[in-house]
């Protein structure tokens, strides 16, 4: 069989040395690359290493190999197109058609998913002409992933730097898996938490529990591969950041509450995947509790911490926004996921059992979604992933049943 055709455009942006590392996951993972990058791009890597990295010729203009017509083909071509970075400038002219080198040309003649790499200054990318830019791509169906936070060119430091290659494939790896079909979730914003709180008790000690938020970091993965704009809040979690989101950072329960409530009020969809403790202890030690000898601790007073799921349901910010919560059982999994779905008012409840060495932590997951019409949706032990992709499949079914 032929392997999969990737076009990578280049365009003119310090980064464009890591798409160097962009390029080789490609390539080890069998698909066959063609680079195309801009004039601007070739200041920063060289003809020679696109071609050497992937093994294909590289054209840089309209006019190379003329008799081929490369301003067509190429695009006609490709499986997948991926650009990175993508500066502003690049942006522009994919968002008003404009078509003055090879890379632009081949963006108009593409059949395929695009996805968008943003790279640049945080004032060039928080630009108003450059928001208008990507909310246009993205209607269109293009994936257009978050820009990192982290050091820039120079001194500066915010949004706008390239994610990490490895967070860039994967997106792109989850693009191609779903082939030619829509980016279903194009043009809408959804919220995802993910991890596990923790509640200090004394500067050293805290009650958590084993979440691992993979199954929160997948439902935003595949959302921001699906077109999405994702807002992911993230409790405790060892994971990478992921490309593709804005990451908000929370440790505590009320934390997460502040932050999930901000997200939700111009958001369409809101998953709480995040395992939220139910308490807290009632009082916060400023030093650390010392074991006292022949004495036993006192004990540690709970009190209840707020039902962000329940409180999200009741009082929706936008109309017709979906709700979704995640119930962790140990036993009677679907009478007691029914009854949950019933007190808490959500429009879809992602039922699992757990358990020691269960869910918490792996890789895959087994659950049933259960809608508040009565509906139930087997997912059977598989990837975390196939269990996100059944949800937003869910999801975007009612917004399409509903407007």
């Amino acid at each position: 069989m032929d392997k999969p055709e990737i076009v990578l455009g280049v365009s003119g942006g310090i980064a464009a040395y890591k798409a160097c590392e962009l390029l080789r996951r490609m390539t080890e993972s069998g698909h066959s690359v063609r680079v195309v990058p801009t004039g601007s791009a070739l200041h920063f890597v060289g003809q020679a290493t696109w071609a050497a990295l992937s093994g294909n010729p590289v054209a840089t203009g309209v006019w190379d190999e003329v008799h081929q017509v490369p301003h067509v083909r190429i695009g006609q071509r490709a499986d997948l197109v991926v650009v990175a970075p993508a500066t502003a400038d690049l942006l522009a002219k994919a968002a008003h058609g404009l078509a003055d080198d090879l890379l632009t040309n081949t963006l108009l003649t593409a059949r395929c998913p695009v996805v968008f790499a943003p790279a640049m200054h945080t004032e060039m990318w928080e630009h108003p002409a450059t928001q208008e830019n990507v909310a246009t791509l993205r209607r269109r169906g293009a994936v257009v992933v978050e820009p990192a936070v982290g050091r820039l060119t120079g001194a500066d430091t915010g949004k706008g730097r390239l994610p990490d290659p490895a967070a860039i494939w994967e997106v792109c790896r989850r693009v191609l898996a779903r082939g030619v079909r829509a980016p279903d979730l194009a043009g809408r914003h959804v919220v995802v938490s993910a991890g596990g709180t923790r509640e200090p008790l004394d500067p050293v000690r805290f009650l958590g529990n084993r979440s691992s938020g993979r199954q929160g970091y997948a439902l935003a993965g595949v959302a921001a591969a699906r077109g999405a704009r994702v807002t992911l809040v993230a409790a405790h979690t060892e994971l990478p950041d992921p490309a593709g989101v804005d990451l908000v950072r929370v440790g505590t329960a009320v934390q997460l509450r502040e932050a999930v409530l901000k997200a939700a009020a111009d958001a369409d969809a809101v998953v709480m995947a995040a395992a939220v403790a139910d308490f807290r202890p009632a009082r916060y030690a400023d030093g650390k509790i010392k074991k006292q000898d022949g004495r036993d601790p006192e004990p540690v007073a709970l009190v209840r911490n707020p039902d962000i799921l329940a409180e999200l349901s009741a009082d929706r910010p936008r109309p017709g926004q979906l709700v979704v919560g995640f119930a962790a059982e140990t036993d009677d999994v679907l009478a007691n996921g029914r009854a949950k779905l019933a007190r808490k008012g959500c429009d879809l409840l992602v039922v699992n059992e757990v358990g020691e060495n269960r869910t918490f932590g792996a890789e895959t997951n087994e659950a049933v979604v259960l809608g508040a019409d009565g509906s139930e949706t087997p997912v059977p032990l598989g990837p975390k992933e196939t269990l996100a992709e059944t949800v937003w499949d869910l999801v975007a079914g009612r917004w399409t049943d509903g407007g």
